[in-house]
């Protein structure tokens, strides 16, 4: 590890592809943070539209930032080498095509003492490219709330709960030794599932501070005739996953769970272009064939409501149909 300091410095990463058009926006509002020690690295992951280079000026201007290029491999790869080269006693995480409030981090950390843990978390919102404000995703508290870990998972399989790790502050010592997974694009939900155990407890404020930029172009929001976006089919990968984790390790979360893989599973079927519903796509199959199989048992679990009971039975029985229904109903060109 690089330039090690001592005491509270905070090191914010931030993986950088292709987003030249945002970054000063972005790396501008880490920079106005109203807490004083902070150490940024922009991790340019490869870009080829000149944000590499936009990186280095910034760097010129101030001396809190660190710039360090890579080959192309995803974001999880720019997280994971910006970890390696971190100073800080604290990690934080901004998207490079988001923006964050000037208190954020002050607030977050002012958190993290007062109540002693290891991972404080702010409330988002989501803004479109015209700068409408989106839906909440997530209801903040009204107040700062302590979650145990078993807790917060049952409110992410809920979808209650955020996932994200740019929401939030994190002790060094919790992500020591770990890395992010490779190749996935929903990375920070199959990760915060197996940190939460080593976590314990999550501090979640009310302010909503961090500010997402719903950017169609981005690799997790892409939906489009050409390149289905494979964030559906990880949603379904990691609702396996941790399906795994509580039926061996928790039980009693075991319904939620299956509500969970079925809530995923009924969203990749609205998402899939009608096109790729064929018996030549396996993954396509096996959800079907898995909605069919666990039928019944979702009809019976008392955390599916009416309307996902609903959507699992039209497409238990025909999924094609109620896609291009769908289709027409919203308005999808898909």
């Amino acid at each position: 590890m690089e330039n090690q300091k001592e005491g509270s410095l905070i090191s914010v990463i931030i993986p950088v592809y292709n987003t030249k058009e945002y970054l000063n926006r972005c790396v501008g509002s880490v920079c106005s943070q109203t807490y004083p020690d902070l150490e940024i690295l922009l991790v340019d992951d490869g870009s080829t539209d000149g944000s590499g280079a936009l990186c280095d000026e910034l760097a010129q201007k101030d001396s809190r930032i660190r710039v360090l290029h890579k080959e192309n491999g995803g974001s999880s790869s720019a997280r994971n080498l910006g970890m390696e080269h971190a100073a800080g006693e604290y990690l934080g995480f901004v998207d490079s095509d988001d923006f964050i409030s000037p208190q954020m981090y002050e607030n977050l950390y002012n958190a993290m003492k007062h109540y002693g843990v290891r991972v404080t978390q702010i409330g988002r919102e989501e803004i479109d490219e015209n700068g409408n404000r989106l839906p909440d995703i997530c209801t903040p508290p009204d107040k700062a709330v302590r979650i145990g870990h078993r807790d917060f998972l049952k409110e992410l399989l809920m979808h209650r709960a955020d996932c994200s790790f740019c929401t939030k502050l994190f002790h060094k010592s919790v992500l020591e030794g770990r890395s992010f997974p490779q190749g996935a694009l929903n990375e920070d939900f199959h990760f915060l599932v197996q940190m939460l155990p080593r976590i314990g407890e999550i501090v979640s404020l009310p302010e909503q501070a961090y500010h997402v930029f719903y950017r169609l172009g981005s690799n997790s929001r892409r939906q489009d005739r050409e390149q289905f976006s494979r964030v559906f089919e990880d949603n379904v990968r990691n609702a396996d996953m941790v399906f795994e984790y509580v039926d061996r390790d928790d039980r009693e979360l075991i319904q939620i769970a299956k509500r969970f893989g079925i809530y995923q599973r009924i969203d990749y079927l609205l998402h899939i272009p009608i096109g790729q519903m064929n018996h030549k796509n396996v993954f396509y199959m096996q959800v079907v064939k898995n909605l069919r199989k666990n039928f019944l048992a979702g009809l019976a679990n008392p955390y599916l409501t009416v309307k996902n009971k609903f959507y699992l039975s039209l497409f238990v029985a025909a999924p094609r149909g109620v896609r291009k229904l769908h289709r027409k109903i919203r308005g999808f060109d898909k």
